[in-house]
């Protein structure tokens, strides 16, 4: 089902229904917190330029999408359950259509580079004056204060990753840096920022009666991931150095898992099922530091004791003694998960090619919520049409001249 579990809950309309929200986005931070809210049952117009469409479009690999288009991985994975509508908001009558789509929506959101929105006279400011409770979010590397250096830097997910100081992070001294160790984090990451910031802004909204604006950047965002690192130097512990925990990868005969272990009772218990009790009097197993100086120790006694059973196998036997550890999956282990069939966390999107697309599915699980059937990414310019002439009531003809000029897709 992919549900909460609560059998007597009567269903009820999706949590964010009647939220609307005008996102002229592109790539990943932004598309990544729109599709959550759009999950949830908002409505997201996706606004975008009517040649190009988003970056995120053109990124590899890539498949046809239903209508024979090539569409991205980038693109496939961030907009699920979207519209889009293809608008030139360098021209003046693509700003002009924009604003009048503005007073329409709760929230207008934008990734662009700063000083873009303003450029074209919808930024903020711009805007606010049409709808005094207007939510604005823009999501920037670095933000918007002009006290910032980097205010005018382009910026992608490791950018924001590598200047947190999240790559310093046990990282010995002779090793190369590893860029993106968990995917695009820097904009996930901030997505997440970012729903946490729209949903609040509505609150406030809902109490005050006035709008809001928020100035997300991402390099803020992934100091808050990489929390860690500031926060162990201050307490004179070198970040780059390995922590004194057991936080390690064990090789097996038939695979690789994590453990970790980071407390006195934890080991006890850890090396009593290894049969190694004699080391809980062994001075080198005496301190945490101890432990992590003697991995390769311990990795060789996990080796032994795992014999030929599977990751699955050992890492449930570690579990049911209370020690955290699990399989290192790779993807074909991921897609054949029972837990991850069972909570609905991959989903196909259908595309023209034989094989449909796997995305993941929606993290967040309500009782009496179902998850939103699969609605795939749009087609550039796919709602055009419909919006204009339902929100706008422009004509056949009045989309047709508009086309013509290479204002509208």
């Amino acid at each position: 089902m992919g549900n909460a579990s609560e059998p007597d809950k009567v269903p009820t309309i999706s949590p964010l229904h009647g939220m609307r929200i005008l996102a002229v986005e592109q790539m990943q931070s932004l598309p990544f917190a729109t599709q959550m809210l759009a999950r949830l049952g908002a409505e997201v117009v996706k606004v975008e330029h009517p040649v190009r469409g988003d970056l995120g479009r053109s990124s590899l690999p890539a498949v046809n999408d239903l209508s024979g288009n090539k569409v991205g991985a980038t693109f496939i994975r961030n907009n699920l359950a979207k519209k889009s509508i293809g608008i030139d908001l360098k021209h003046e009558l693509g700003q002009k259509l924009f604003k009048r789509l503005v007073p329409k929506f709760d929230v207008v959101a934008e990734n662009f580079k700063p000083g873009t929105m303003k450029s074209f006279g919808l930024d903020y400011s711009s805007l606010s004056s049409l709808d005094s409770s207007l939510i604005y979010i823009s999501i920037s590397g670095f933000g918007h204060d002009p006290d910032s250096p980097y205010m005018a830097w382009p910026a992608f997910a490791p950018i924001a990753e590598a200047m947190s100081g999240l790559y310093t992070f046990n990282r010995p001294p002779d090793q190369e840096v590893k860029v993106s160790p968990a995917g695009a984090l820097g904009d996930t990451g901030t997505g997440l920022f970012a729903v946490v910031a729209i949903l609040a802004a509505l609150r406030y909204r809902e109490a005050t009666g006035s709008g809001q604006y928020i100035d997300l950047a991402m390099f803020d965002s992934m100091i808050a991931f990489a929390d860690i690192v500031p926060n162990y130097f201050s307490m004179g512990h070198d970040p780059r150095t390995p922590s004194s925990l057991i936080n390690h990868g064990f090789k097996i005969v038939n695979g690789e898992i994590v453990i970790q272990i980071g407390r006195e009772h934890q080991f006890k218990r850890f090396v009593e099922i290894l049969d190694k009790e004699e080391w809980l009097e062994d001075p080198r197993f005496s301190t945490r530091e101890g432990w992590v100086q003697n991995i390769e120790t311990l990795r060789k006694a996990v080796h032994e004791w795992a014999g030929d059973q599977s990751p699955i196998e050992v890492c449930g036997f570690l579990a049911s003694a209370g020690i955290a550890a699990a399989p290192s999956f790779e993807a074909e282990d991921l897609i054949n998960d029972p837990h991850v069939v069972s909570r609905n966390m991959l989903v196909e999107v259908p595309t023209q090619d034989s094989t449909p697309v796997l995305a993941a599915g929606n993290p967040i699980k309500m009782a009496g919520v179902e998850d939103e059937a699969v609605t795939p990414p749009p087609s550039l310019g796919q709602h055009t049409n419909q919006i204009l002439s339902t929100e706008l009531d422009l004509t056949e003809n009045q989309i047709v001249a508009l086309r013509e000029k290479g204002i509208i897709k």
